[in-house]
């Protein structure tokens, strides 16, 4: 109990600050633009590229978590981008193509973030008892909202003292603490160089049986699971890239912090009870797949809902209840269709993961475009909610109707859950 405690702090601690890395370039935008001089347009790549390398290593950084340890990964991952950060500010100095080497360097940012979250959902598919997996992985995912906010707070304090550079030493050294700390109290050494050699020679450490991909693939209750993430991940992609917009647009006298911050803080506490709650109603005698499919109800459904409330409203006050009830509910989907994944194939749950993170990532690219071709084509913003509602309401469809929580990675007979 006390090392899973440590384990669920350091994992919350580090995807936050794995969001504090990835949020870097963003805040630092404007300071970095009028520095080297970019129109909106290059900004725009440098931006962008993070996402198309954070799409190419979802897939081999899950199937590797299942042969090595996600713990492994994780950290090998972290080291990796926490250097890249630190050295960031340091190497534009040594080139004048500024453009070419930051979007590269987001580009690779993005391929080492990447296998992030499929090594967490492998980690804690192997580490964690099924009755216990909503709330560890929504704690864990709390970091996500806590890692934005203290980089927009402290971040943009550093950038209004120090400049631009100092938010990434910020960020990168607190990330290689982390790492150090997380292998020299939690993991050792042996542990952590036995696996990688291992896997450079080809061999593999996993003691799970070999998986038939092809029979898995064919399990309609698979499909399910990767069509909700591919659903909820486009929408969370929507709805992070055009809210400010909207707000700026509909209501230009509001103040920035306000809905910027207030959704984010509402996503804490709301993701934490969907955890509680899940794992409560399990132990009480629930079938896990009823409660898996409650909570995906809320987390697609009625966040839709309040969505769509967003796009009818004219009263500030109420713009910001709902979106923080759109965002905040959204979180109930860490208790729905993420920890699912870990109930079908536990012995394969990174890969998985990563199959359908990959899949949301590009499908959120195409809904990002998309809302904004409505936008300009229909002049109102209830078309993007719309879309929103739209999207969520088909993946939830496919998770209620063949979603499944009984393994399937297996021949063996389980009791059906």
């Amino acid at each position: 109990r006390p090392q899973c405690r440590q384990w669920t702090a350091m994992l919350l601690l580090g995807t936050c600050l794995l969001y504090c890395a990835r949020v870097t370039v963003p805040v630092c935008a404007v300071a970095l633009s009028s520095r080297f001089a970019w129109d909106k347009k290059q900004s725009g790549v440098v931006l962008s590229s993070f996402f198309w390398g954070y799409c190419l290593t979802q897939v081999i950084g899950g199937h590797i978590s299942d042969r090595i340890g996600g713990e492994k990964v994780l950290l090998l991952s972290a080291s990796a981008w926490g250097f890249l950060t630190v050295i960031t500010p340091l190497l534009t100095h040594v080139s004048s193509a500024h453009l070419v080497f930051m979007t590269s360097s987001r580009f690779l940012m993005g391929l080492l973030q990447g296998v992030y979250f499929p090594a967490l959902a492998s980690l804690l598919s192997q580490k964690v008892r099924e009755s216990e997996r909503a709330f560890t992985y929504s704690t864990v995912g709390t970091g996500s909202q806590f890692g934005t906010l203290v980089i927009g707070g402290a971040g943009s304090l550093l950038l209004d003292w120090y400049g631009w550079e100092s938010v990434f030493y910020f960020s990168g050294l607190l990330t290689l603490l982390w790492v150090y700390c997380t292998c020299k109290y939690l993991l050792n050494e042996k542990e952590l160089i036995v696996p990688l050699h291992c896997l450079m020679r080809g061999r593999s450490v996993s003691k799970q049986t070999k998986v038939p991909w092809k029979q898995l693939f064919r399990k309609a209750p698979i499909w399910a699971v990767i069509v909700a993430q591919l659903s909820t991940a486009s929408t969370f992609f929507t709805l992070l890239s055009w809210l400010p917009t909207f707000f700026k647009e509909t209501f230009p006298e509001s103040k920035g912090w306000v809905f910027n911050v207030v959704p984010w803080l509402v996503a804490i506490p709301t993701s934490l009870f969907s955890g509680f709650l899940s794992d409560h109603l399990i132990n009480q005698g629930y079938k896990t797949i009823t409660i898996r499919k409650f909570m995906q109800v809320i987390g697609s459904g009625v966040s839709s809902v309040f969505a769509l409330c967003l796009g009818q409203t004219s009263s500030f006050c109420k713009a910001i209840v709902f979106a923080s009830a759109s965002v905040g509910l959204q979180t109930f989907n860490h208790s729905g269709i993420s920890v699912n994944v870990q109930d079908l194939a536990p012995s394969c749950a990174g890969l998985l993961f990563g199959v359908g993170n990959t899949g949301g990532a590009l499908l959120g690219v195409i809904c990002v475009y998309l809302a904004g071709y409505l936008i300009e084509t229909t002049g109102s913003w209830i078309s993007v909610f719309n879309l929103v509602a739209a999207v969520n309401s088909i993946g939830l469809c496919a998770f209620l109707i063949f979603g499944e929580a009984q393994r399937v990675d297996t021949d063996s007979a389980y009791i059906d859950l």
